[in-house]
């Protein structure tokens, strides 16, 4: 059974995608739109599913890529942005690690083993993730499973 359950963020956990002229602000090096962006989920339901499955033994980490294209400042920015939003939004979940990396960084490289768990909305990343990589549909009812099962 997989101890290590690892979240996207843009399109997964949030909405960046619905926040308007999101790409356009992004090319112009502006941060807000991480910060902006709504919820895709329940956020006070999944923080009560993360803190069980903590309590359970389960790492709970974010792994999310910063802007194609970017300049160390930028970066920086898009640091600070997301990690405002997690706090924000989930501020009752500890987690164990936030990855905030660049831009094409293969998520794969912070799996440990086969049972690891990422929940993602890019195809092509779940798919080099390989089995145990859920649509973030699969969120909510993935991580009830979980907590089930202990």
């Amino acid at each position: 059974m997989s101890k290590r359950i690892l979240f996207d963020m843009d399109g997964t956990l949030n909405d960046l995608y619905g926040v308007p002229d999101w790409l356009t602000r992004l090319r112009s090096y502006d941060p807000t739109p991480y910060a902006e962006a709504k919820v895709a989920l329940n956020m006070s339901l999944l923080a009560r599913l993360l803190n069980q499955l903590q309590k359970m033994g389960y790492f709970i980490g974010i792994v999310s890529w910063l802007a194609h294209g970017s300049t160390p400042t930028y970066d920086a920015a898009v640091t600070a942005a997301k990690e405002q939003w997690l706090t924000q939004h989930l501020k009752s979940v500890t987690f164990d690690a936030v990855y905030i990396v660049p831009y094409g960084v293969p998520k794969e490289n912070y799996k440990q083993n086969n049972d690891d768990i990422l929940f993602d909305d890019n195809s092509g990343i779940r798919d080099a993730w390989g089995e145990n990589a859920f649509t973030p549909d699969q969120i909510i009812s993935t991580l009830k499973e979980l907590v089930n099962e202990g």
